[in-house]
């Protein structure tokens, strides 16, 4: 084996190279080691020498031809590792696809090695899997959407541009556009967690659904509850995070405030724009807010201040 910068003129267009990868049975290694010389263009020590030396010595030495030159290149820049990082990734979207679900422009997409992702799974462009991620089949994953160690079940709709993290969806539920799922978000069945919404180590039970506008943390949500756009549980308090609990069949009206602790019972009704600090019993309405006052007039007579201060200047 010869360095490249010492190849003669007829050794360079050969087209094996070695990876520098080496394993050694260590006794006959530091039997013979002290063979190494320092006799070559740079006065150094080659390990790469080894092979000869322990052929010399009647040990066994075996060369093992690699499948693509891909799977030994070294990535001396940065550049070199783009292009290795291109060439795998690449790789890992054509067995996606052998095993059965559909890519387009798999150029586009960033996916990890460990990905797994289930047949009839369709993933659109600019998305990227990562970590352990798994995803079940019949799924629709689209574009713009990142998503690190998740659990998704079959038949989920990840709309464009969810960014979700250690989370779990179950079968058939909806996400997004533009929903954040933060650690510890557990999603059920049939669950709904749509526009610009917000979860952080929140369960949404089965059928629930949460369309617009909201933040949800340290809350378990039961199935079948509507939560209105704009709510917002209340989980820290400066120093620490407390919980929210809201059971089945509850409405949680828009623009709600749940200040934690608190629990909403089974099927009861949160007017909207409510700030809720104590717990609702179920079957219940829970209005929160001041009493509207109309002063009839006042806007007229407002307008007509106004205009009379800005003649006056």
């Amino acid at each position: 084996m010869i360095e490249q910068k010492s190849l003669k003129p007829a050794q360079i267009p050969l087209k094996e190279i070695n990876s520098g990868v080496y394993a050694f049975a260590t006794k006959p290694l530091f039997s013979n080691i002290d063979k190494l010389t320092t006799d070559n263009a740079h006065r150094e020590f080659y390990l790469t020498d080894m092979a000869g030396v322990l052929s010399r010595a009647k040990a066994k030495v075996i060369a093992v031809r690699a499948k693509r030159p891909e799977e030994i290149l070294g990535a001396n820049t940065r550049a070199e590792m783009s292009q290795l990082d291109a060439f795998f990734r690449l790789e890992k979207c054509r067995q996606i696809m052998v095993d059965g679900a559909t890519i387009y422009r798999p150029e586009t997409c960033v996916i990890d090695a460990e990905v797994q992702v289930g047949p009839d799974t369709i993933i659109e462009p600019f998305v990227q899997l990562l970590g352990k991620t798994r995803i079940g089949s019949d799924c629709r994953i689209r574009s713009y959407s990142v998503i690190t160690d998740c659990e998704i079940g079959d038949g989920v709709l990840i709309r464009h541009g969810c960014i979700m993290e250690q989370s779990r969806i179950a079968n058939g539920a909806l996400l997004g556009p533009y929903s954040h799922l933060r650690p510890g978000s557990d999603i059920g069945p049939e669950a709904h967690v749509g526009n610009f919404v917000e979860t952080k180590k929140t369960v949404l039970g089965k059928g629930s659904k949460a369309n617009h506008l909201t933040y949800l943390g340290d809350a378990v949500i039961g199935a079948g509850v509507n939560v209105g756009a704009g709510t917002i549980t209340c989980n820290y308090d400066g120093v620490n995070k407390h919980g929210t609990i809201i059971e089945d069949g509850a409405f949680i009206g828009s623009d709600s405030t749940l200040v934690a602790p608190v629990k909403i019972g089974r099927g009861a009704y949160v007017g909207a724009a409510a700030c809720v600090t104590e717990d609702v019993p179920e079957d219940s309405l829970a209005i929160a807010r001041a009493r509207q006052v109309n002063k009839e007039g006042w806007a007229k007579a407002k307008r007509e201040q106004m205009a009379a201060a800005k003649g006056k200047k």
